[in-house]
């Protein structure tokens, strides 16, 4: 039988980025009649629910059951644990805390573009439980330099216990349909939870002062759940609203559909790690427009495979927009670049190749047959 790594975060679309890319995770296993005597599954694990987060200690308490389960009937080979900033942290070094008790290995894997915030925030005492709690990890994933440097050197980690994995997305699911190509407009596309954090004023003052926009070259779409009265009012009170639609929240399979006719992606974040949403948008060809913060700068390069733009530079988002819908043979070369990029390093595959190999040194087992016949 077949060995289980555990995978936990919360199992809800409230786990964001953090429950997709551990979603791919599992989609992207070896089936589970393949080599079933050398490799594990991969289980979902939720540990916080869908619910008000008072309810989640019934989650948690539940996951922590089924460990305890596994691990006496010998089945279980480690846990995979996905982390990110505030209550978040909390549950999960309890998970963290008590698999080390009951013996299992953990990897704890940091999806938090504030954490470092977060962690500066904390009384002296907090901080110490958090870098206590790091400690216990057998290995600490990371997307980037700037989260190892946070980690090694604000939490104290050991270089060698942590380690940079690049995110990966699947290949596009519907066909890449531009809008720009039936339509006499460019569609431009936000896509994630419709906050301050992630522009979103930024990017309707924007639109509002974009030549493109005033002259009807251009829409744009906003595909998040959050805040869309707030933002709806906003688009109002611009006088906007008539070039904007907001969609509201959709599933993977409504949000790739959207992704396939987007010819922009825009995303003046604040703050993020390595968005999902950008490399999705390279994955199917779409221009990303964003800024150079968390660990984009490391990975994607601008005026090449994207724009960069500062946060909160209205003027400059206004000019990077107008840049991207007028020019059409920029924008697709931009866009072009961006597959190439998604190509060399952010496929799906890649990513579960390297989590594999990850698994393999430390739960001795992976759920990637070709990884697991190279540890062996």
């Amino acid at each position: 039988m077949r060995k289980k790594i555990f995978i936990a975060c919360p199992w809800t679309p409230l786990g964001g980025g953090m429950f997709k890319v551990a979603d791919y995770l599992i989609q992207s296993q070896t089936p589970e009649k393949a080599n079933s005597d050398h490799s594990a599954q991969l289980v979902p694990l939720d540990t916080r629910g869908g619910k008000h987060p008072i309810f989640s200690i019934f989650y948690l308490i539940t996951a922590l059951t089924t460990l305890l389960f596994y691990r006496i009937l010998g089945q279980a080979a480690g846990i995979h644990i996905n982390m990110a900033e505030r209550l978040s942290f909390f549950r999960k070094s309890t998970v963290i805390l008590f698999s080390r008790l009951i013996g299992l290995p953990v990897i704890l894997h940091l999806h938090a573009a504030q954490l470092h915030h977060f962690y500066a925030s904390l009384p002296s005492f907090l901080r110490a439980y958090i870098r206590w709690t790091f400690s216990k990890a057998s290995k600490v994933i990371v997307l980037g330099e700037t989260a190892k440097k946070f980690v090694t050197a604000d939490l104290r980690m050991a270089p060698d216990k942590v380690e940079i994995v690049l995110n990966g997305v699947p290949e596009p699911t519907f066909p890449r349909t531009p809008y720009s190509a039936t339509h006499n407009k460019t569609r431009v596309m936000f896509l994630g939870n419709l906050s301050e954090r992630k522009g979103v004023s930024d990017l309707l003052n924007a639109i509002a002062k974009s030549q493109a926009f005033q002259d009807n070259k251009a829409e744009a779409i906003f595909v998040g759940a959050e805040g869309i009265e707030f933002y709806q009012n906003k688009a109002n009170h611009l006088g906007i609203s008539n070039m904007i639609q907001f969609a509201g929240w959709a599933d993977q399979k409504q949000a790739a559909k959207w992704m396939a006719t987007a010819d922009i992606l825009a995303l003046p974040s604040y703050d993020e790690g390595l968005p999902l949403v950008i490399l999705e948008a390279l994955s199917n060809q779409v221009a990303v427009l964003c800024t150079p913060v968390g660990e984009i700068p490391n990975n994607l390069k601008s005026d090449e495979n994207s724009l960069f733009v500062s946060p909160g530079n209205i003027e400059e988002i206004t000019q990077a927009l107008d840049k991207l819908i007028l020019d059409k043979t920029y924008r697709e070369h931009i866009a072009a670049k961006g597959r190439e990029l998604y190509e060399k390093g952010f496929s799906l595959d890649c990513f579960s190749d390297r989590i594999a190999e990850v698994h393999q040194r430390i739960f001795g087992v992976s759920a990637r047959t070709d990884v697991t016949k190279k540890g062996n």
